[in-house]
C-alpha cells in the first residue's frame, strides 16, 4: 500500500495543479463519449492504451471482458450498459480483449475449476466463443487456441451487447456504433476486429 500512498501525493503534487481545470469541469459535468468494456487484468489500462483524458471514457470491467446476454434480474453489468446508453448517451462501445487472458487460457485450455465454483460460473457466458472458435474459420498459422479464443470472444460479447434494450434501441436509431478490439500485452498493438465479417464467417 506504501507506493500507492505514494502515488496518491504524487498526483496531487504534480498531476493534479496541470489539470486542475479539467477536474474543476469534470466536477459537474458528466459525458464520456465511449463506453469502454474491457477485462478486469491489471495489465490491460484502458486510458493508457487510449492516452484518454479523464471523463471520456466510461469503463466496465469484467474477468474475461464478458458481457452477460440481456436477461431478467439484477445485473451490475447490464445496469452499468443502460446508464452509459440511456442516460449518458455514449456514442461508441468498444469491446477490448487482450493477449494471455487468464480467463480465455482456462477455456481454451481446459483448466480444472473445480475449486472456484464462481468463476467457472461466470465464463459460461463465453460458451457462444469457445462454439465460434470451434466451428468458424481456421485460424491463422501459429496462431494459438488462447489466441483464436480470444478474438471469437470479443465478437460474441459484441453480439450479447445487441441484446441489451438500450443498446439495441441506439443502434436501431444510429446513435451508436459497436466496436471489437484485442490488445496486444508485448508489442501494445491494437487489432480492430471485422464483427460482420467474423459474423457471417461463422454462420
Amino acid at each position: 500500500m506504501h507506493h500507492l500512498s505514494d502515488g496518491i501525493a504524487h498526483f496531487r503534487r504534480d498531476v493534479f495543479p496541470a489539470k486542475q481545470q479539467l477536474f474543476a469541469h469534470l466536477a459537474t459535468h458528466h459525458r464520456p463519449a465511449t463506453l469502454f468494456i474491457g477485462c478486469s487484468d491489471a495489465r490491460v489500462t484502458p486510458e493508457l492504451i487510449t492516452q484518454s483524458e479523464p471523463g471520456e471514457l466510461f469503463v466496465v470491467r469484467t474477468a474475461g471482458n464478458l458481457v452477460p446476454a440481456y436477461g431478467p434480474g439484477t445485473d451490475g453489468v447490464a445496469a452499468s450498459i443502460e446508464y452509459a446508453v440511456a442516460v449518458l448517451g455514449v456514442t461508441d462501445i468498444v469491446v477490448c480483449g487482450h493477449s494471455a487472458c487468464g480467463a480465455m487460457t482456462a477455456l481454451a485450455e481446459g483448466h480444472d475449476l473445480g475449486s472456484a465454483p464462481l468463476i467457472a460460473d461466470w465464463l459460461r457466458h463465453a460458451d457462444a466463443a469457445r462454439a465460434r472458435a470451434h466451428s468458424g474459420p481456421a485460424a491463422p498459422a501459429g496462431e494459438s487456441g488462447v489466441a483464436t479464443l480470444v478474438r471469437a470472444n470479443v465478437i460474441a460479447q459484441l453480439q450479447n451487447l445487441r441484446t441489451h434494450p438500450s443498446v439495441a434501441r441506439a443502434l436501431s436509431q444510429r446513435q451508436l456504433s459497436l466496436h471489437g478490439w484485442v490488445f496486444d500485452i508485448a508489442t501494445g498493438t491494437v487489432e480492430t476486429l471485422d464483427e460482420s465479417a467474423a459474423v457471417s464467417a461463422a454462420a
